[in-house]
């Protein structure tokens, strides 16, 4: 059984827990640059990140964390076999913000805690790399910008495409005018899901803190279609396809096009393919207008592939030819649709969070900055909450917060269990 939680531990304190870490002197090549970091939720995901830390040159991944103590354990032989040394697995996140010596809070966990736990980080002193979506709703968004500022932290998002030498290539040559003015960006995302059936009342899987699972979110009895994925198509926990996969595409499109909040933004969709419990889209098209006469589209079909249709993939339309972004590559092409030049690229998560390691020891810029990471997640929600009201939503060009429409402004932030809210 894990300790009880408080409200004490969830505001960031940041008291010596005295976990040994088993690093020694010996292990640390440079003192001053060695950089021991803990890893919070063990999906396919977090274990991923845990092993490409712990591969990275003078770190030592100390903690990987999950409500599962089984994929806690299976992540702690994971980096095992990938570097020779096991990090101690464990059940409650707080063991790593107690940790002094830990630098960096990975947050890899379901949606509902990304910003929580990142926010938690930040105030326990901690530099951060948190997985897409940044957050679950808007007003995380805002409020995990303000804890980096206030804490002095470096906070990354996991949009690692941010530092793909290619996309960067591509973005540079978009906006320098290679296929001229640009006014829109095309992006669309094609899976082949199945349903996710109706889900019944269930004894907890052995091994399971569900109450530590839930977190931040009002408590809701155990189902069982709810773990270890089907959360991401419930709004209590979730962001659906737009905040799974779209936040990718539609963070290059807005990146390409120069462009940071929207005017407008309009949705169409629904659950279509099947009849079961799954309460986001599996068909949406969303679209977001700019000042300057710029436009984003994301178009996604979920539960059955477009045949032709390569996925994920972005176009950029210029008025004199358009470059198309798939993986970490890209192709140009002129006005007549005649290919100029292309360029491929393997998947940049070694760089992404080499970047982060830079930017905690000598101050490099980050090429994701929270702020940036919150801009493209909240396009995201704004697009949810426009499906979700059923209508066209107007937004200050200046914050992109909700104007004229008080039912959808009351989605701009969640309820939270009483004594688990979120504090900068």
């Amino acid at each position: 059984m894990t300790e009880p939680m408080n409200r004490r531990h969830f505001l960031g304190a940041a008291l010596a827990s005295g976990v040994a870490l088993g690093v020694s002197a010996a292990d640390k090549e440079s003192p001053s640059d060695h950089l021991i970091v803990g890893v919070m939720g063990t999906g396919g995901r977090g274990t991923g990140l845990a092993t490409a830390f712990a591969r990275m040159p003078n770190v030592t991944v100390a903690y990987v964390c999950d409500v599962d103590k089984k994929r806690a354990a299976s992540a702690a032989a994971a980096v095992e076999k990938a570097v020779g040394k096991a990090p101690a697995p464990v059940q409650d996140f707080h063991r790593i913000l107690d940790d002094k010596k830990v630098d960096i809070l990975v947050v890899a966990t379901c949606n509902h805690w990304h910003a929580p736990g990142a926010i938690a980080g930040c105030n326990a002193g901690k530099h951060v790399y948190v997985e897409k979506p940044c957050s679950h709703n808007p007003q995380e968004g805002e409020w995990m910008v303000a804890a980096a500022r206030k804490n002095k932290r470096q906070v990354q998002m996991g949009n690692q495409r941010r530092s793909s030498p290619k996309i960067i290539e591509a973005i540079e040559q978009v906006r320098a005018g290679a296929i001229g003015h640009v006014y829109l960006a095309q992006s669309w995302y094609t899976s082949q899901r199945g349903s996710i059936g109706h889900g019944k009342s269930a004894p907890l899987p052995d091994g399971l803190d569900y109450d530590m699972w839930q977190g931040p979110a009002p408590r809701r009895p155990f189902k069982s279609n709810y773990l270890h994925y089907n959360w991401h198509w419930f709004w209590h926990w979730g962001n659906g396809e737009l905040g799974n996969n779209g936040i990718h595409m539609i963070d290059l499109c807005r990146w390409g096009l120069g462009v940071d909040y929207p005017i407008r933004v309009t949705s169409t969709g629904g659950r279509y393919r099947f009849d079961d419990d799954q309460e986001t889209p599996d068909t949406h098209v969303v679209s977001f207008d700019f000042e300057g006469r710029k436009a984003i589209t994301w178009d996604c079909v979920s539960c059955d592939q477009k045949p032709g249709r390569k996925t994920p993939e972005i176009v950029f339309h210029g008025d004199q030819g358009q470059l198309v972004i798939q993986g970490s590559g890209y192709t140009l092409y002129d006005a007549d649709g005649k290919e100029v030049k292309k360029a491929a690229a393997p998947s940049p998560d070694e760089l992404h969070i080499g970047n982060l390691l830079d930017a905690v020891r000598n101050g490099k810029a980050l090429n994701s900055e929270i702020e940036e990471g919150h801009k493209s997640t909240l396009l995201c929600h704004l697009g949810n909450i426009a499906h979700r009201t059923g209508r066209a939503l107007k937004c200050d060009a200046k914050n992109g917060h909700i104007l004229g429409d008080g039912d959808a402004a009351k989605l701009w932030v969640r309820e939270y269990e009483k004594g688990w809210e979120p504090k900068v």
